[in-house]
């Protein structure tokens, strides 16, 4: 038991010259980097054998911002799982999507959210939200070594801007650079379908449910040409993870509320396999 801090804690949990949850475990020993990274160098042969998420969409509306991933993660060419979660909460006015390696993902996950924990009860505020990007890039690019090796992370991230009072997506490559993306925006191995499908669909004046139905359309489209990206699986009943950040917060629509949605789409399907058509502007020709 430390006798000047009668709880037993430190001077260095006292005194924190840093706001950064990671830069403090450094100065503690404990670099998170080193966790994350490793040194490993049959990292590029171990990759085929590792869970990867695949496909992230996500785009601004009226009231904020939605954000959603298909279920599947893939090792190589065998479906790893049905039903993985690829969209989390990061705090109360953002979320976060992950494409790449499934487990080093989800722990940069986990560490960013501590990260803006920390902050805030540090700071006393909470990052605005270009800060929380920032920070995002900064743990991406410790993690240059694997992704150097195939176990990349590429994440999604987005949330409501209490200060301009909109919805803002910010996208990354693997040495953590930053860039803020208009209107919509897809990663992973499906983003090229979906993007083809968000740029056809997306309105700037969609609602929040509007914007849900769109997402939901463009991972099915990502689902149709791309064999590591999940369709709906209507028999097991497992739908991709929405997420939709507004003024009020962050909601993680539940299987009651993305249920409905999801058989609307599907059914829908039936009678038109390539899913909506966009509208083409009135002719100004004469007739």
């Amino acid at each position: 038991m430390n006798a000047e801090f009668p709880g037993g804690l430190s001077a260095a949990f006292i005194d924190q010259a840093t706001s950064s949850f990671a830069d403090f475990l450094r100065t503690l020993g404990h670099d998170p980097a080193a966790r994350i990274t490793g040194d490993s160098a049959d990292a590029a042969g171990v990759s085929r054998s590792v869970p990867h998420g695949t496909t992230i969409v996500a785009l601004t509306c009226e009231n904020g911002m939605v954000m959603a991933g298909d279920r599947r993660a893939t090792m190589g060419n065998v479906i790893a799982q049905k039903d993985i979660e690829k969209v989390f909460e990061a705090d109360e006015h953002s979320v976060i999507g992950i494409a790449g390696a499934a487990g080093i993902a989800v722990e940069l996950v986990r560490l960013f959210c501590v990260e803006l924990e920390h902050y805030e009860k540090i700071e006393g505020v909470p990052l605005t939200l270009d800060g929380k990007a920032n920070r995002l890039s900064t743990l991406l690019r410790n993690n240059l070594g694997l992704a150097m090796q195939g176990l990349a992370v590429v994440p999604l991230f987005g949330g409501y801007d209490l200060d301009s009072h909109r919805g803002r997506i910010f996208s990354y490559d693997v040495t953590g650079g930053r860039y803020e993306e208009r209107d919509h925006y897809a990663v992973g191995s499906g983003s090229t379908f979906a993007r083809g499908s968000l740029k056809k669909l997306f309105r700037p004046e969609m609602t929040t449910d509007q914007a849900v139905t769109t997402a939901i359309e463009a991972l099915y489209d990502a689902a149709d040409d791309d064999s590591a990206t999940g369709g709906p699986d209507m028999t097991r009943r497992i739908y991709p993870v929405v997420a939709s950040v507004d003024d009020d917060g962050v909601r993680i629509w539940d299987e009651d509320s993305i249920g409905p949605v999801v058989d609307r789409v599907v059914s829908a399907r039936m009678t038109s396999p390539d899913g909506p058509v966009a509208q083409l502007p009135q002719s100004g020709g004469a007739a």
